[in-house]
């Protein structure tokens, strides 16, 4: 039976605000506030809040057969834990339903896989226990930002406990395969990975509007009479697309949850069904090995990771950023800690790709041009790392500043087990001496 796994990804990074060269050293405050909550708000309206409201009422009519599979940021839930809970309550709902699962990623939507493979490992850790703790679910399959994979990333997502991953089917990995079926890591065999249908996903996310496409207009009938027509074997259909698909990116006058809507209806009468990732995997075996010595993601016609590491700019602020990484995981500064996920979520460095600036500047962008965003952040990661070297001089070498601080930390541990025997003794000799007045 073929079945269609829909995979909707969630993300909003903390915009920074505008900050100039003669802030570095006076303003330790980096966001902007104001353009977060707007354009989160926004969105919530339009896409999320609908959208929910939408996938739960055809989970519910169609007795869990319809299901789908979501993937958030931890900025994003950040973002909608404080301008829109309702949000929050809405994927506590689908969770509920048993039918709707929460893949794991990267909490600051992060490069970290390409350059600090122990951050890595820390954001799944810490988004996965996020996952746990808003919506009851503990994750088995990791989406990696950007949907970015290679075979040593393979390696890493196995070593931490993970046999399931999903990513891009990108044509000049897969050739003459196809990406419906499961595949398996050949750098790690045991990892099962499942591919992106690009052509099928983006006729919904890019063309469902396109009045010039040949295709125009898109009707669940018709695009379930595609997936329909492929050859019998080829069993999973891996949708996976940016959740404001729904009402954002597609308003809604497009009809594109009238399209949603519909598409179940006309699957179960061809005989296709729905799974998560998750169930995907578990139900088919991997038909063949795949084999990604350099990374690709979901991004452009080259699907590889040159939107975020194309240019000197991007590559300077990346190696500038992740340099100061092992010092600040030995601090215990909540804020610099917390600035340290906020500064290396992925958009700062795309809004620095030079790929399209001579077409325009990406839509997502709020700086004017690649090198207006590179100058503003490289104006806060300069106060940053002054920060962190204010705690830590870089003149001690990572090694030796771990060995003091281990030091400083064991005589803490000794001096509180110190202080925990005095109080028992001085309790001790209390009581003997109550005993002796009684007597």
């Amino acid at each position: 039976m073929k079945t269609i796994c829909f995979y909707f990804q969630i993300h909003q990074p903390f915009r920074l605000k505008r900050y100039r060269f003669f802030n570095i050293g006076r303003d330790h405050y980096y966001f902007d506030d104001y353009a977060n909550e707007d354009i989160l708000q926004q969105i919530a309206a339009r896409s999320f809040m609908p959208a929910n409201r939408m996938l739960l009422d055809l989970v519910n009519q169609y007795q869990g057969k319809f299901k789908v599979a979501f993937s958030i940021s931890g900025m994003a839930l950040e973002q909608l834990e404080i301008y829109a809970p309702e949000v929050i309550d809405g994927f506590r709902e689908l969770s509920k339903t048993g039918h709707v699962e929460f893949l794991t990623e990267t909490y600051a939507h992060s490069l970290s896989s390409l350059f600090d493979p122990e951050e890595f490992r820390n954001q799944v850790k810490h988004h996965a226990e996020r996952i746990e703790v808003l919506f009851g679910q503990k994750p088995t399959v990791v989406r990696n930002t950007e949907l970015i994979y290679n075979d040593d990333i393979a390696e890493l997502v196995y070593d931490m406990g993970y046999t399931k991953m999903i990513t891009e089917g990108a044509k000049h990995v897969l050739g003459w395969k196809s990406p419906n079926y499961v595949y398996q890591a050949a750098s790690q065999p045991k990892l099962k990975l499942l591919l992106k249908n690009s052509r099928f996903s983006d006729d919904i996310t890019y063309r469902f509007s396109n009045y010039s496409w040949n295709e125009y207009p898109l009707t669940a009938e018709k695009f379930i009479s595609w997936i329909a027509a492929t050859p019998p074997e080829e069993k999973v259909f891996n949708l996976f697309m940016n959740y404001e698909t729904l009402g954002n990116i597609q308003p809604s006058h497009t009809g594109i949850f009238e399209f949603i809507k519909a598409l179940p209806r006309f699957a179960f009468e061809q005989e296709i069904g729905f799974s998560t990732p998750g169930e995907a995997m578990e139900n088919h075996e991997p038909v063949g090995a795949i084999s990604v010595p350099n990374s690709i993601s979901w991004s452009d016609e080259e699907r590889d990771v040159s939107a975020w590491l194309g240019n000197k700019l991007q590559q300077s602020a990346l190696k500038s950023l992740y340099k100061v990484g092992e010092r600040v995981r030995l601090c215990t500064d909540r804020r610099l800690k917390h600035d340290w996920l906020y500064l290396q979520t992925s958009d700062h460095f795309y809004y620095m790709s030079t790929k399209h600036f001579g077409g325009g500047q990406s839509p997502f962008s709020p700086y004017m041009s690649p090198y207006d965003a590179f100058n503003n952040y490289m104006n806060v990661l300069s106060d940053f790392i002054a920060r962190v070297e204010a705690q830590y001089p870089d003149t001690v070498d990572n090694e030796e500043l771990n060995a003091l601080l281990t030091t400083i930390h064991n005589q803490e541990k000794e001096i509180k087990r110190l202080q925990m025997e005095l109080k028992t003794v001085i309790g001790t000799n209390e009581k003997q001496l109550v005993e002796k007045v009684k007597k």
